[in-house]
């Protein structure tokens, strides 16, 4: 059975090789990319971007468009490996990105995540509370959080929270999804229904679809932030050239 598997995979993976896109984390290269994300109305509707049904992932690895992303920006245009001397928080860790950075013997690399009955967690991974992170002020120098405070119905306490535990100087990644014709942030912290959470904001576990006034609550808690695109320098990772970074520092 486990050599028809890998009968199976590799004939799925022939029919898609090429060399358009590469994988900065296996290396495998594609002529297209793999489908993923949900098919659902209100992602359409919004055009929300980091969310809905798109080709975004790696057939090998299985990588998505959005970790893609921040490797390209940490690893590529920061050159974050050089800096040895460096505390970094990083929340809800991607599994590729974080066993990447995990090798770079930083000062000081912590990676956290709210434990949730019914998920497993490596063990490098330590349960933490964005809302009340167990650290000093003025700690970090980077915090790295992807697409976790759409899941937080006190988004601006994780915020202060982010900001507090920050250098003067240091500097937070902290991506959402986010729709692209909206204004005003859509959120409604009382319904708990999974079915009505989905279709409203496109995942049973958001309670919010972030607009455009997203810059100004990062700013509301004392963060510049920087919005920055940079998909048009690494067409080959495949990233999605409408989702910008949002990396905000602490003056």
């Amino acid at each position: 059975m486990n050599f028809l598997k890998k009968f199976l995979r590799k004939i799925k993976l022939n029919s898609h090789a090429g060399t358009r896109y590469q994988c900065p984390f296996c290396g495998y290269q594609s002529k297209d990319l793999e489908i993923v994300g949900h098919d659902l109305q209100i992602l359409k509707q919004k055009h929300v971007i980091g969310g809905g049904r798109r080709a975004a992932g790696c057939y090998k690895c299985h990588s998505r468009d959005r970790e893609r992303l921040l490797y390209a920006f940490l690893i590529e245009d920061l050159k974050l490996p050089s800096d040895k001397n460096i505390s970094i928080l990083h929340i809800a860790p991607e599994p590729k990105l974080s066993k990447l950075l995990l090798k770079q013997n930083f000062k000081e690399y912590i990676c956290g995540d709210l434990f949730t009955k019914g998920y497993d967690y490596p063990a490098h991974v330590q349960n933490m509370n964005v809302l009340n992170l167990p650290f000093e002020d003025n700690h970090f120098d980077l915090f790295l959080c992807n697409h976790v405070l759409e899941h937080i119905p006190e988004d601006i306490k994780a915020m202060k929270e982010i900001f507090r535990v920050l250098k003067p100087g240091g500097n937070a990644l902290l991506q959402v999804p986010i729709s692209k014709n909206s204004a005003e942030t859509v959120e409604d912290f009382t319904i708990e229904d999974q079915k009505k959470r989905e279709e409203l904001f496109g995942q049973f576990d958001h309670c919010r679809i972030y607009g455009q006034d997203y810059t100004k609550r990062l700013e509301s808690v004392g963060f510049k932030v920087h919005r920055i695109n940079i998909s048009d320098k690494y067409p080959s990772f495949g990233v999605n050239p409408e989702e910008d970074l949002f990396f905000c520092e602490k003056p």
